[in-house]
């Protein structure tokens, strides 16, 4: 690779459409190495088509996406796509296959060596809370809080720098929704990725997020840090403040709540 990029993902003034509707509109935005940076919008918002855009899920009508200072258009999609770690609502694990299975799919595509493939499952289902009994497993003997773990680690198995994660908490009840942000910032503070991670949840954005990229309609209103947001005198920031309520001031100070 060539000298190494200022951002870890660069939208370059990049649009979508399909069927004649358009989907996302000039997007600008740069992801820095190491950032959790929140997309937060409503549905319809264009928050999952950009996240897809990073790994080339769906191509720009226009514009460009580059990942590390390259083009990703560019790149071989294959090798793209294992080289990001992607983790979404429904967990998208096998059912046909073990937790173990499912957790070092991507390292034994990539050839790596046996002995190493079987460290790194262990060191990963201890990193996402896992008990080693529940190696052998399969997805629907898995409540929905382990299966999430599962596709967590899944999308850590080859130490991806980027991590794209879509509303990947959002269908679990609250007191493990609480449980996995909480570890989800204890292993972001231990592993330095640069996450993208999509929510519709001011509450979690503020709790997770380094910043905040607000969408509305297709289009990026404003990008800011969790303390700014909940300050801003702009229409569609106050608009969420106010609509979450009380509360979301203490979320200013992760990992408190």
């Amino acid at each position: 690779m060539q000298e190494m990029a200022t951002h870890a993902i660069e939208f370059r003034d990049v649009s979508y459409g399909i069927d004649g509707t358009q989907v996302l509109s000039n997007l600008s935005l740069q992801v820095a190495r190491g950032e959790t940076l929140v997309l937060l919008g409503r549905s319809g918002s264009g928050k999952t088509t950009t996240l897809k855009l990073v790994n080339r899920l769906v191509s720009p009508t226009s514009g460009e996406v580059r990942v590390n200072g390259e083009s990703n258009e560019k790149a071989d999609v294959i090798r793209l796509r294992r080289h990001i770690g992607y983790v979404i609502q429904e967990v998208g694990l096998f059912p046909h296959f073990t937790v173990e299975r499912n957790i070092r799919l991507v390292p034994q595509i990539e050839g790596w060596p046996e002995e190493r493939i079987q460290s790194r499952v262990q060191e990963l289902m201890q990193l996402v809370g896992l008990g080693t009994e529940l190696a052998k497993r399969y997805p629907h003997q898995l409540s929905g809080g382990q299966r999430q773990r599962v596709g967590v680690a899944r999308a850590l198995a080859a130490d991806p720098e980027i991590l794209l994660m879509d509303e990947p908490f959002g269908a679990l009840d609250p007191l493990t929704r609480d449980e996995l942000q909480r570890e989800f910032l204890s292993l972001q503070q231990r592993l330095h990725k640069t996450v993208v991670f999509v929510t519709h949840d001011l509450r979690e954005a503020l709790r997770l997020g380094s910043r905040i990229a607000l969408m509305e309609a297709g289009k990026l209103v404003t990008v800011l840090a969790p303390s700014e947001f909940l300050k801003s005198e702009d229409p569609w920031a106050a608009a969420y403040v106010r609509a979450f309520g009380n509360g979301t001031e203490s979320l200013q100070k992760r990992g408190t709540t």
